[in-house]
């Protein structure tokens, strides 16, 4: 058969000109790619045969040009490395000496200044508990069953074998009516909401005013005005929004209001619904962890009440990992073909082979094995956070309990941002309720806590709780146990 270039190994870009013949501009293209840096001490050249097929030379020439190099010091050879650009001076001593790297060295613990030691931020999962081995099967038998269009560009709604599955799922487990051609795979929650906020135009979108700041940067950098929508013991009031103008649509996370962690009553899900339908507008609901609860069943995804005026928003990130990239989006028919145009003009998309692993995870059963497995472990952190509260800061109350992956801890009123820089000096990164609250929304922050304890992995969650503890503020004097 004959040889060609593209049947060999490693490739190298050489230009053989100038004088002398082409072995001699092969010693000097050589020598000027390890003087120049372009080939790094350590590189590891193309065996003397591929580069002969390469370059269309006779394979003696090259082997003769990489042994003159080699006992001139530009490169070593041992059997079974092969050939590779040598460490140390360069031949003549005119450069710097090149060693090779140093290893790397054991951190010790961080200063104040450093990463802090532990870390009870919300918004990440316990990453070190991502199911690598049944992910890495699932993924094994995608690619053995995957059809070959499937590594092509794709489509704007995403895998067809993925958006089916999510369908089966979401009903069965979030009492959502999913249709998959209404499903939409984007790559995170964040896209997702940039393209609703696109689609829906002009105009003003509410937001709860206990949120995160950058979903309602998305909302504006769309063209949209957010205006608050106020939070309390029963979530959004959203009675309220028969009041406000020219409001598009409702951003609400009914499951488990992040970051106050309490479902929306059931009679302000109702007036959200019943709004929407008066006015044609939508609500988009951020179902963020709703897999996650402990005491009771699960609360149902508030578009089991609408499917057309309710936009479903889930997510692996927490289920999951945020590394995936994977979010849904279920939509009422009149945002499918919108929704689509905008993201086919050229938003990016979710790997398709991460996409095809899901729904072989899903349809494996895989999933919801590694959903009740992360249910018990994040319950027992739970516990054992709410425990040690209990014993050790009685005067400390605690809300939000009941479901997710953090809770909140209430504060007497200015002492949120003393507690958060004495935790920061035992090495705990926190972060307070106040961060969360829009700054237009006319009622004021409430100090406390947002303690995410899903975020560390296991081995360090008794360290960081012990860290909490000791960053808490004294009991008060005459208000024991409170």
């Amino acid at each position: 058969m004959e040889n060609s270039w593209a049947t060999f190994g490693r490739d190298l870009h050489l230009d053989l000109t100038g004088p002398g013949g082409l072995r001699a501009a092969l010693l000097r293209a050589l020598r000027d790619a390890v003087r120049s840096g372009r080939l790094a001490p350590g590189t590891r050249l193309p065996s003397s045969r591929s580069l002969a097929a390469d370059l269309g030379l006779a394979r003696n020439t090259v082997a003769d040009a990489y042994a003159e190099l080699v006992a001139e010091g530009w490169l070593s050879a041992r059997q079974g490395s092969g050939t590779r650009v040598a460490w140390g001076p360069l031949p003549g001593g005119r450069d710097l000496p090149r060693t090779p790297p140093a290893a790397p060295r054991t951190p010790g613990p961080p200063g104040p200044a450093g990463r802090p030691r532990f870390d009870l931020t919300p918004g990440t999962p316990d990453v070190s508990a991502f199911p690598r081995t049944a992910w890495l099967a699932a993924a094994r038998r995608a690619l053995t069953a995957a059809p070959s269009e499937a590594f092509g560009y794709g489509t704007p709604s995403g895998r067809p074998e993925l958006r089916a599955v999510l369908a089966d799922y979401l009903a069965r487990a979030r009492g959502v009516r999913a249709d998959p051609d209404r499903i939409v795979l984007c790559a995170g929650f964040m896209q997702g909401l940039a393209l609703l906020s696109r689609a829906l135009g002009t105009g003003r979108l509410a937001v709860e005013s206990y949120g995160l700041d950058f979903h309602r940067a998305v909302i504006t950098r769309a063209g949209l005005d957010t205006v608050p929508l106020p939070v309390d013991a029963h979530g959004a009031r959203t009675e309220e929004l028969a009041a406000l103008d020219d409001v598009r649509a409702a951003l609400l996370t009914p499951a488990h209001q992040f970051p106050t962690g309490v479902p929306l009553h059931p009679d302000r899900r109702a007036a959200a619904v019943q709004w929407a339908r008066a006015t044609g507008g939508f609500v988009l609901e951020d179902d963020y962890d709703g897999e996650f609860r402990y005491d009771r069943q699960p609360v149902g995804a508030l578009q089991g009440l609408d499917a057309d005026h309710v936009v479903y928003m889930g997510t692996a990130s927490k289920s999951l990992a945020p590394a995936l990239r994977l979010s849904w989006m279920v939509l009422p028919d009149r945002l499918v073909d919108p929704v689509r145009a905008l993201k086919g003009t050229g938003e990016w998309q979710s790997g398709a082979l991460d996409q095809l692993t899901l729904a072989e995870f899903l349809s494996s059963g895989a999933y919801d094995r590694h959903l009740r497995g992360m249910r018990m472990r994040y319950r027992r952190r739970r516990d054992q956070l709410v425990a040690a509260l209990a014993e050790r800061a009685p005067q400390v109350r605690v809300s939000g309990i009941a479901a997710g992956l953090h809770v909140v801890l209430e504060l007497p009123p200015g002492t949120e941002r003393s507690v958060v820089q004495a935790a920061r000096r035992q090495g705990l990164a926190l972060q307070g309720l106040s961060c969360f609250h829009d700054p237009t929304a006319p009622q004021p922050a409430r100090d406390g806590l947002v303690v995410a304890y899903g975020t560390p992995p296991d081995h360090s969650f008794t360290g960081a709780l012990d860290a909490l503890l000791r960053a808490l503020p004294p009991e008060s004097p005459g208000r024991p146990g409170e």
